[in-house]
């Protein structure tokens, strides 16, 4: 019995690979922009931010 135990890369695989990698840098930029837009409105409305800080 060989030991090859992975299965080929098929196009499929290779698209969910590249589509779950975007994905998760949009999250990054959508959560750096909610962080940026939260900060300005905060700035323009003095209010601390500190006071109001949302849970990670």
């Amino acid at each position: 019995m060989t030991g090859h135990t992975q299965l080929a890369i098929t196009p499929r695989d290779r698209f969910l690979q590249a589509a779950e990698k975007e994905l998760i840098a949009f999250e990054h930029r959508e959560r750096e922009f909610l962080k940026r837009d939260r900060e300005e409105r905060a700035a323009k409305l003095q209010i601390p931010l500190d006071k109001f800080a949302a849970p990670n």
